[in-house]
């Protein structure tokens, strides 16, 4: 048996990050997958994307991970480019949209939004149907390139669940560094056995990790975030910017 740990959405908040490595640590797991969003919103995006590329054996590519490069004309995208500069921007760019793994007879896929899009965007309430199409394959995956996976985790949408539909498994790991369910990081456990395709005892754990929140206010105070006061409401009540009064 083996563990993963799977991130998202760190969205450039080190002290977040900080507090989830530190865990995956205590609990000697030196495997971790990243499913995007490195960066955005947070003060740290240099240090995040540097640590992460650093930590993680896969990262894919998430909407802000592409945003940074090309939203020319928004403060709240080139704030972020500018400090981390072309190396790393291009670095970002050029993530991976999906990676495929097997553990414990499962087929499993790890995304950051869903297969159609980065920016497609699939909530835990949608109706069953939109559920049910993060199992559909990648554009232009057909005939014996088609992965038809069993389990299929993402991030995105910062809300941590997994529900099972017509025995397929689909979960959400929840945000590291922006929440918006619980105002804890959260980041999910992987637990079985590595490139079997023997049905074998197979585990999904959630963990919420708690942070200094007030120390991450400050940085970015400190640093001067563009959209700052709905960054720091949505730290301290994870409640979307786009629900808050």
């Amino acid at each position: 048996m083996e563990r993963i740990a799977v991130v998202s959405d760190i969205h450039g908040n080190l002290e977040a990050w900080n507090a989830v490595v530190k865990d995956i640590d205590a609990r000697g797991i030196s495997r971790i997958i990243c499913l995007g969003d490195l960066v955005g919103k947070g003060p740290n995006p240099v240090e995040v994307t540097d640590q992460v590329r650093s930590r993680c054996e896969v990262v894919v590519r998430g909407n802000w991970d592409e945003l940074v490069g090309t939203k020319h004309e928004d403060d709240n995208f080139t704030w972020h480019a500018q400090r981390l500069g072309f190396e790393r921007v291009a670095y970002l760019a050029g993530l991976p949209f999906h990676h495929d793994l097997v553990m414990s007879g499962r087929r499993i896929r790890l995304l950051h939004a869903s297969p159609q899009s980065v920016y497609h965007r699939v909530q835990p309430w949608d109706p069953a149907e939109k559920r049910l199409a993060m199992f559909d394959p990648l554009p232009g995956e057909t005939g014996d390139e088609r992965f038809e996976p069993d389990v299929v985790g993402y991030g995105d949408v910062h809300n941590a669940f997994l529900q099972h539909l017509h025995g397929k498994t689909l979960f959400n790991t929840g945000s590291v560094g922006n929440p918006l369910d619980l105002t804890q990081a959260s980041y999910c456990i992987l637990e079985g056995v590595p490139g079997s395709k023997e049905n074998a005892p197979f585990s999904i754990q959630f963990v919420r990790v708690p942070y200094d929140i007030e120390r991450a206010v400050a940085q970015a105070e400190k640093a001067g975030v563009p959209s700052l006061d709905y960054y720091v409401r949505e730290l301290r009540t994870a409640i979307y910017r786009g629900l808050q009064d």
